[in-house]
């Protein structure tokens, strides 16, 4: 391992953490659930505290940081939009698993205006090779009409999302193509509902009058079918599906920065551009969508070099099955800041305490600065924090503080965390 984090200058200075771990051990928030904690020195190269830091939990949305390593190292500036070849008077196109096209906050509209304005007759390709599952391992069924669980595909059209809003009295959606979808049927609830058929794109609520400045997004069941269809109406032209496999030698056409993206994931967590992020870093990778093959390289290449060995299965933390420790969390963060140019850049990719994503209400400033920058995570009995701390003196570390088995909501915990965190910035 020593090999591996090279890169970072040796300063021989000693460092007593028996502070922080009379900290850990006098908690009394800490003493009611199991916690693990690893805390890693860049001035000085080397681990400077571990407790539990071997063992495993599941990360939830800590698991956000292997798709940003992932990420970084194998996508370019710019993200693929589109690929497309021409033939004729034909234009074949195939999805990249773009997350942005026609989402309403990411979208740039040029691969849009590019099919809009395009002269030639448009061909949506599928390839039967390509198919990859809509969820992942270890996901939850049951979720599957929240917001933060859209279906993964190929080419995602809307973040596979309906958005319904309140206008005048009355429910519109967006697209404005599932309207017919939506119907009404009382529940016999007092509080007004709205929800998705499971197997279908049927849309329910028990009252015909939402509240006012109801805004809510449910995911659609997402088809190729479908798309060709939200693609017309969107379009205002046809479009017409065929089978074709994606061959080598493609044009694209480019919709946004990687980076702003990136940043999008991590800030406030977003569970469906991770998925697709993860869908383009396979296709770069492979010509091909194999999620699975990417997952077992990145273990023989990068993550076999961890001290502990961790588990997989999807890109976003979702998935229940997901196991890291705290020390593995640490050294994927090594191998980001080793893979970036400057601090600020690095910081850039991560929530800023007190000042802005999933920690701009966990920290306060110190000095009028930030000190913390770090992924956050958050499922049922389980609340994580990892990422960078800059203390009073100057020194800069690296944590990972994961916690599991606790009851009710994880305030409680979050708090605990920055609490301890605070306590290292202002004594070292």
């Amino acid at each position: 391992m020593a090999m591996l984090w090279a890169t970072f200058p040796l300063i021989a200075q000693t460092i007593d953490v028996t502070p922080i771990k009379r900290e850990l051990e006098q908690s009394p928030i800490l003493k009611g659930h199991f916690y693990g904690v690893c805390l890693y020195d860049l001035d000085s190269n080397r681990f400077l505290l571990g407790v539990n830091e071997s063992k495993h939990f599941t990360p939830a949305s800590n698991t956000k940081v292997f798709t940003l390593f992932a990420a970084l190292k194998y996508l370019g500036d710019s993200i693929a939009g589109l690929h497309y070849i021409e033939r004729g008077d034909s234009l074949i196109f195939w999805g990249t698993g773009d997350p942005t096209f026609l989402h309403n906050k990411h979208d740039s509209g040029k691969v849009f205006n590019f099919l809009k304005n395009s002269t030639k007759r448009l061909f949506y390709a599928t390839d039967d090779l390509a198919e990859e599952s809509f969820y992942r391992r270890g996901w939850a069924i049951e979720d599957y009409e929240e917001y933060y669980q859209p279906e993964i595909s190929s080419f995602p059209i809307y973040g596979n999302v309906v958005t319904f809003r309140e206008r005048t009295g009355r429910l519109e959606c967006y697209p404005s193509y599932f309207q017919p979808a939506l119907s009404h049927k009382s529940d016999g609830h007092k509080n007004y509902r709205l929800w998705r058929d499971f197997h279908h794109n049927i849309f329910i609520q028990n009252q015909t009058r939402p509240p006012h400045k109801y805004v809510n997004e449910k995911p659609f069941r997402y088809s190729s079918e479908l798309f060709v269809k939200l693609l017309s109406d969107t379009l205002k032209r046809s479009v017409t599906t065929i089978k074709a496999q994606r061959p080598r030698e493609v044009s694209a056409i480019y919709s946004t920065h990687t980076a702003s993206i990136l940043r999008e994931m991590m800030l406030p967590s977003d569970n469906f551009l991770a998925e697709q992020i993860h869908m383009m870093v396979v296709l770069q990778r492979y010509g091909i969508f194999q999620t699975g093959q990417l997952r077992k390289d990145m273990d023989k290449d990068f993550y076999n070099l961890f001290t502990d060995r961790i588990d997989l299965h999807d890109a976003s933390g979702l998935s229940s099955y997901n196991k890291v420790t705290p020390r593995s969390m640490v050294e994927v963060l090594l191998m980001i800041s080793s893979s970036l140019p400057d601090t600020t850049s690095l910081h850039k990719l991560f929530p800023t305490g007190g000042v802005d994503g999933t920690l701009k209400r966990t920290y306060g400033l110190d000095n009028n600065e930030p000190f913390v920058w770090a992924k956050t995570g958050t499922i049922s009995a389980v609340h994580n924090q990892s990422g960078f701390i800059r203390t009073r003196s100057g020194r800069n570390l690296v944590f990972s503080f994961l916690n599991t088995n606790f009851l009710g909501s994880a305030g409680s915990v979050s708090r605990e965390i920055a609490r301890v965190m605070t306590f290292i910035r202002q004594n070292y």
